[in-house]
């Protein structure tokens, strides 16, 4: 490397000469699969959106470790081994093979050449390990390059990954940025010996890669090792916990799970006991939050005509077949969507008629409208949009509590690219205590939607789920055509308009269900 002193100041440990580069024979970034499936059950490895309270704010951060050493040490194998142990649904893995800088023409030829340093603390971009391992504390998502060894440059796609209860950070310089420590609760390095890591590297190249045994030798011996000694082998100092042997050493995994344990125990002691009340604890919460405030600034009802209370006097009415309750929820679908457009900025424009007159007119001034819908009820009120906005690209969420853990699981998300510019229509049917709708506004800003550009819309809302996503979010414009002032013990709105949901689509009910059901469920 050529780099300046100065820019390896920031460094652990302080670095000396240069060493000869390192001939890196990846083909290409490591993909961690979106799950892992054990014996006993299934883990998340993808994360997801964390719970967030009833003011909109994360409760507690996640705890992040981080696995240093050699390579070929065992580093994977350690964390896939922690993660089965550990009793959480959603971990975040984070290799840092997806961090390699974009090299400049030159250092291209130099790396055709099998010329450049691979394993220099320069060949990684700190800068952007810093700042996603920082958003990924928060809970909120992350866009992961992905680096491809074939060309030595980062691909067009690039992988989303989300919060979790644990994030597990690999690779072999992970001790060796001041900044990025202080981001590790947990700092384990895996020591394997070097004669066990030469075998699994001849191993590796000779029956993977089609390489003969001494210019396996040759590369490790020249560059490898060399870098080992240098810059990985001195940050064991820096670890928390040494793990020797590797993966066969059972002892030591166990004690780091029940050290990562006691940590997570502290946030569940403090939680109910009973897992069906946890699932119920922030609905609560929400319910008691706001009672007695009047209705904020950022809702509008749609004006409640003789035509609209006569739809909603249908669509209330038990005794409705399910052929009129679908028809007249399109009518009001389509009213509330019109009413939702006519509060997008707009702004003077002047266009000539056909007589060549001019027409000082309004045009709308943002630079595209998206439209979300809460699965599943909200997707019934997506061909409203459709017919109002010519070309409107339409997403889907689709986020359920799991009542083993009470916390919630993004199950499916689908947003068109670039959304962060866009004026966003988020859709449900009914909004009872505003989690989901809380929850998908969440997802909305980790994913860069400005708060002032997304409108909330549903047919009908309790007035506690209005106050829970202003309070959370006072920017979010709240838009519906009835709001209704009570929710009972089950969260169901009072006098509602019954599981949205199940009477459009000509399902069952289940017994306990809740206005919210469709896309927060308990």
């Amino acid at each position: 490397s050529n780099s300046s002193a100065e820019s390896l100041d920031r460094l652990y440990p302080a670095v000396g000469s240069t060493k000869p580069p390192r001939k890196r024979t990846t083909s290409q970034c490591k993909s961690e699969p979106p799950l892992l499936r054990t014996s006993k059950r299934t883990i998340y490895t993808a994360g997801r959106p964390p719970w967030y309270n009833e003011h909109g704010t994360q409760s507690k951060e996640a705890f992040v470790i981080g696995l240093g050493g050699g390579s070929a040490s065992g580093k994977t194998t350690v964390a896939t081994m922690i993660i089965e142990a550990l009793d959480v649904p959603w971990v975040v893995l984070l290799s840092m093979d997806s961090f390699y800088k974009v090299l400049t023409k030159q250092q291209q030829e130099q790396a055709a050449s099998n010329d450049f340093n691979f394993d220099h603390p320069d060949a990684f971009d700190f800068d952007l390990i810093i700042a996603t391992l920082k958003k990924l504390k928060q809970g909120k998502s992350v866009k992961i390059p992905i680096y491809d060894f074939t060309t030595h440059s980062r691909k067009k796609e690039w992988k989303t990954l989300y919060g979790a209860n644990v994030i597990i950070f690999e690779g072999i310089m992970a001790f060796a940025d001041k900044e990025l420590l202080k981001l590790l609760d947990l700092k384990i390095f895996v020591d394997t010996d070097s004669d066990i890591r030469l075998v699994r590297r001849l191993r590796r190249d000779i029956s993977e890669r089609g390489r003969d045994i001494e210019g396996v030798i040759k590369q490790y011996n020249k560059f490898v090792k060399p870098a080992f000694d240098q810059y990985i082998q001195p940050t064991m100092r820096l670890a928390d916990i040494v793990v020797p042997r590797g993966s066969g050493n059972t002892v030591a995994i166990d004690l780091i799970v029940q050290h990562v344990h006691s940590q997570l125990e502290e946030v569940r002691a403090a939680a109910p006991s009973d897992l069906l009340t946890m699932c119920l604890v922030f609905r609560a919460a929400l319910a008691s939050a706001h009672q007695c405030h009047p209705l904020p600034q950022t809702l509008s009802v749609l004006k409640s005509t003789p035509q609209v209370r006569g739809m909603h006097t249908i669509i209330r009415n038990k005794e409705t077949s399910r052929d009129e309750f679908i028809f007249y929820s399109k009518r009001l679908m389509r009213l509330l969507i019109e009413h939702a457009l006519s509060l997008l900025p707009f702004q003077s424009c002047t266009v000539q008629t056909p007589q060549g007159q001019d027409y000082e007119g309004r045009t709308y001034s943002g630079k595209q409208i998206t439209g979300v819908s809460i699965l599943r009820a909200g997707e019934t009120m997506e061909p409203a949009l459709r017919a109002v906005c010519k070309d409107v690209r339409i997403g889907t969420i689709l986020i359920q509590t799991n009542c083993n853990t009470g916390e919630p699981e993004l199950h499916y998300l689908r947003l068109p690219k670039d959304i962060s510019e866009d004026h966003v229509i988020l859709m449900d049917c009914t909004v009872s205590t505003g989690a989901a709708a809380m929850m998908a506004v969440r997802v909305l800003l980790d994913h860069d939607v400005p708060e002032d550009k997304i409108f909330l819309l549903s047919l009908l809302m309790a007035e506690m789920g209005v106050h829970s996503v202003a309070y959370a979010f006072p920017r979010v414009k709240i838009i519906t055509t009835a709001v209704d002032k009570k929710v009972n013990d089950l969260f169901r709105i009072i006098p509602g308009i019954g599981n949205f949901g199940d009477r459009y689509f000509g399902t069952d009910a289940p017994p306990d269900w809740s206005d919210d059901e469709d896309a927060l469920s308990t």
